[in-house]
């Protein structure tokens, strides 16, 4: 009965060995460097094109750094932080964020990476409560083109707010519009690494200013943008500051003029 048990025994060690080797073998599921996203999709899908997942979030845990996410339809994506280099990729469609109380799009990315959106509509429902449209702590290079922001208007809000402390971020808008945020863009890294370049870009009613730079070594460059309806279009603080190169466009009232005069 003892040598019976002993090798009853031996045989369940073994198998719980073996059990133990095969779940250690096991492949991790892939990320994917393309994902997809469908307003009728479903985040327990593995996103690809022909079982897209349904929100931003639930999609870029499935790709890979580097990757993109596309869109299949126009819809609402919700939320996302991103926390690493990827592309968001949804023109010409329009995808939509709608957020309250809270930021759209949080960037905390290694400090090499590199994030693209593309083709998004971000809401935050003029409501006072939403933070930010887009706030970057940390990239290297955030790109943001043919995008719309609006709504972002409590009391510190911004469409896009550039807050990466000692980390250099670099921000590119190109084609995009911002109204009705309490500031359109602002640059307010607290170690003076932050950045804008805003190309074609439209601001119209921001209730404060339509581009705020606040701390030395914060900058912002603009080209080709049209300001209305704000009561600063580009507001300067605490060192910061600014280059215009001539070909922006300003309001006819005196509330829409620059606080600086164009570099021509």
């Amino acid at each position: 009965m003892k040598i019976v048990r002993k090798a009853m025994l031996s045989l369940v060690a073994a198998f719980g060995v073996m059990l133990t080797l095969g779940l250690t073998a096991a492949p991790a599921q892939a990320q994917a460097t393309r994902t997809w996203v469908s307003g009728v999709g479903d985040d327990v899908n593995p996103c690809s094109r022909t079982a897209p997942c349904k929100t931003f979030a639930g999609a870029i845990s499935k790709t890979a750094a580097g990757g993109e996410i596309n869109c299949l339809d126009a819809g609402s994506f919700g939320a996302v932080t991103i926390t690493k280099s990827i592309t968001i990729k949804c023109d010409p469609l329009q995808a939509g964020i709608l957020v309250s109380g809270t930021n759209a799009i949080i960037i905390n990315a290694p400090a090499d990476a590199r994030v693209v959106l593309q083709g998004l509509d971000i809401e935050g429902f003029s409501n006072g409560s939403s933070l930010n449209g887009v706030r970057v702590l940390s990239a290297r290079d955030v790109i943001i083109i043919d995008s719309q922001i609006r709504g972002f208007n409590s009391a510190t809000s911004a469409g896009i707010s550039i807050d990466s402390g000692t980390v250099k971020a670099r921000v590119t808008v190109l084609d995009s519009t911002f109204v009705g945020n309490t500031m359109g863009i602002q640059v307010i890294s607290s170690g003076g690494q932050g950045s804008v370049k805003v190309i074609d870009s439209v601001f119209a009613n921001n209730t404060t200013a339509s581009i705020r730079v606040s701390g030395a070594g914060n900058s912002a460059a603009i080209t080709g943008n049209a300001f209305y309806g704000s009561p600063k279009a580009l507001e300067l603080l605490a060192g910061g500051t600014a280059q215009s190169f001539g070909d922006n466009a300003f309001g006819t009232v005196a509330t829409d003029a620059p606080t600086v005069t164009p570099l021509g």
